[in-house]
């Protein structure tokens, strides 16, 4: 059956790989290749070196304003997401009543799309914010709140239940143990729980973070970078310098490359630490 399988290993693998190929590997060196040209189709490119990567860091490009107030939003998100939903997934492990219903209902928002979340919390923070006189896209303030608050919203539930997975794996003979030894809810939570879950915290974060950059959708339907691009996240600045304005299609794909590279960079440093403290746990 081996000797079968390794034979014809080749053809069952070639489909996959036809369609990644197609889907990501051409486009993607494409791409890269398009963010040295000056174009506005990809026939008619014409090669202009790294020009493109310069003009991207002018003030007038906006660029490193968006990759501040994003990163910012990121490590927002990511905190609260994060605690939130462990702090629901620990307790929804214990014995409540109800407890199949509330990871239902905290999972539902992530079914529900990007646009559409955003367009519903625009209309209920705008209805709260104009018995104060002002609206959503009055203060970057409230816009960057609207961001977290969404964000918070969508992500919970699904991280809450990838955290559960974790907390429902960690062995009770160890819980035991702990509570033998005279170990506090705190102590044993800290030094057995937590170390025991690495795998579930690695996943969440990874999620949160690379989810939180790419952040496009929602900052489009809840401010779209309003008031005056002070609320405009990476993605949807990206997309403005396509389509925006005329002429910097060039300048928009190598912003594209730049945020492909960080978030790559970002996401692969995370994960190398979170699964060096699997490995030491």
């Amino acid at each position: 059956m081996q000797k079968t399988l390794k034979k014809y290993f080749a053809v069952f693998l070639l489909p996959t790989v036809t369609a990644f190929a197609i889907a990501f590997i051409i486009p993607f060196i494409t791409g890269l290749y398009l963010s040295f040209c000056d174009f506005t189709t990809v026939s008619n490119a014409k090669f202009v070196g790294i020009q493109n990567y310069i003009t991207a860091f002018e003030p007038s490009q906006r660029f490193l304003e968006s990759f501040g107030f994003t990163t910012f939003f990121t490590i927002v998100s990511i905190v609260t997401v994060n605690i939130i939903a462990f702090t629901l997934a620990y307790l929804l492990t214990k014995k409540i009543k109800g407890t199949n219903f509330f990871r239902t209902v905290f999972f539902m928002p992530n079914l529900i799309g990007g646009i559409v979340l955003g367009y519903t919390w625009q209309s209920m923070i705008n209805a709260v914010l104009a018995n104060y006189g002002t609206t959503l896209v009055a203060n970057g303030k409230y816009g960057l709140i609207g961001l977290i608050l969404l964000m918070n919203w969508q992500m919970i539930g699904y991280m809450m239940i990838i955290y559960i997975a974790g907390l429902q794996n960690v062995p009770t003979e160890l819980i035991e143990a702990s509570k033998i030894d005279g170990a506090t809810k705190w102590q044993t939570l800290r030094h057995v729980t937590i170390p025991m879950v690495m795998p579930s915290i690695t996943i969440c974060l990874f999620l949160t973070l690379s989810n939180s950059f790419k952040l496009y959708d929602q900052n489009l339907a809840l401010t779209n970078g309003a008031p005056m691009h002070k609320t405009e996240m990476l993605a949807l600045n990206i997309v403005n310098s396509f389509y925006g304005r005329s002429n910097f299609e060039g300048v928009g794909q190598a912003k594209a490359v730049m945020f492909f590279v960080i978030v790559a960079l970002i996401a692969l440093t995370q994960l190398y630490y979170t699964r060096k403290k699997e490995v030491e746990h």
